[in-house]
């Protein structure tokens, strides 16, 4: 496979970025501020399952660390699976965090664009929640 064009997408939140890696790191928060895992998640073993608009999808996360890594992989029915790389990073009193979007094969301008748009609002939706 050749690589994939890619897009950071990243938010600044004004809070210390341990209760933002805290808050963002516990899978049943997620869908609290990431819309595309709306229904919730379901533990299942140590991964998690969770229902949408791809239908039943498979989310594997690392294990819980001191960088503030959020790295997940989601694979859907079709045997796909995507890696997401999301990051909370330290920034004065406050922290950034980015998400790097992978342009799938296949995916057109418009297709990519919006998958930047929602991560987007998404990033947006834990800025409201951890900004309180």
């Amino acid at each position: 496979m050749s690589i994939m064009s890619a897009k950071i997408v990243h938010i600044s939140i004004d809070r210390d970025w341990r209760d933002v890696y805290d808050f963002a790191s516990k899978p049943e928060n997620m869908p609290l501020w990431a819309s595309g895992l709306a229904s919730g998640l379901e533990p299942d073993g140590e991964d998690w399952i969770a229902t949408g608009v791809l239908g039943t999808v498979r989310v594997s996360f690392v294990p819980p660390n001191e960088f503030g890594v959020l790295d997940h992989t989601v694979t859907i029915e079709s045997g796909l699976r995507v890696y997401n790389a999301l990051r909370v990073v330290p920034n004065g009193d406050g922290c950034e965090v980015m998400f790097t979007l992978l342009r799938l094969p296949g995916m057109t301008d418009e297709q990519f664009a919006a998958d930047a748009a929602h991560v987007q609002r998404d990033l947006e939706a834990l800025q409201n929640l951890m900004e309180i």
